[in-house]
């Protein structure tokens, strides 16, 4: 008797052999999971997504639609990616110079709770600190602070973001309160968020 996979997949969406997925993921129409790569529990992949092979996605994990995930990403648990969401893994492409493989494919890493809003493109070898929020249309060229805002092309700091996504207002001691969870922050003399006090949902 053939086992039923504890997973949703639709019936035109190419898993190919060697993909790993774990319980609970819902993968939609036309999307493509590549040999090697890896999704964790209740991941959630939309329509005419590609992940290619080597990229690793933590749990509860939100791919929307058109989004390519290409060799070298990894995500952390909780992450949001818009729709049309880009990845790149060559910093330097060209057509006529060979540059597949591990050994040119460089490593974009995602940390826990990073979203990042429609039609942005992430450029290889950054990293996104924990809860960092990038705005519609970016273009991230460089490493992101955690609990950052940032927008634009290229992506430049605009203020502060709590865990469930409301923009940070501190006061002159450098404290701030999330409106929606009522956490606690605080912002260091090196610039940093610190979250001092936190909800029992994240």
């Amino acid at each position: 008797m053939t086992e039923t996979p504890a997973y949703f997949v639709h019936p035109t969406a190419v898993l190919d052999e060697g993909c790993r997925i774990g319980d609970g993921c819902r993968i939609w129409h036309f999307s493509h999971l590549m040999p090697g790569c890896e999704l964790g529990e209740r991941c959630s992949i939309g329509q005419n997504v590609m992940i290619a092979d080597s990229v690793r996605l933590g749990r509860n994990v939100k791919v929307q639609n058109n989004v390519s995930l290409y060799s070298g990403v990894i995500c952390e648990d909780d992450v949001f990616l818009g729709p049309s969401v880009v990845f790149t893994n060559v910093k330097n492409p060209r057509s006529a110079v060979p540059r597949r493989g591990a050994e040119h494919y460089q490593t974009t890493y995602l940390e826990r709770g990073v979203s990042i809003g429609a039609n942005s493109t992430i450029v290889c070898g950054v990293r996104l600190g924990q809860y960092a929020f990038v705005g519609a249309g970016s273009v991230v060229t460089k490493d992101v602070a955690p609990f950052a805002l940032v927008y634009g092309n290229p992506a430049r700091p605009h203020g502060w973001m709590s865990t469930h996504g409301h923009r940070l207002v501190f006061d002159a001691a450098g404290h701030a309160t999330c409106p929606e969870s009522g956490e606690q922050y605080e912002l260091t003399a090196a610039k940093q968020v610190k979250r001092i006090s936190t909800s029992q949902n994240l």
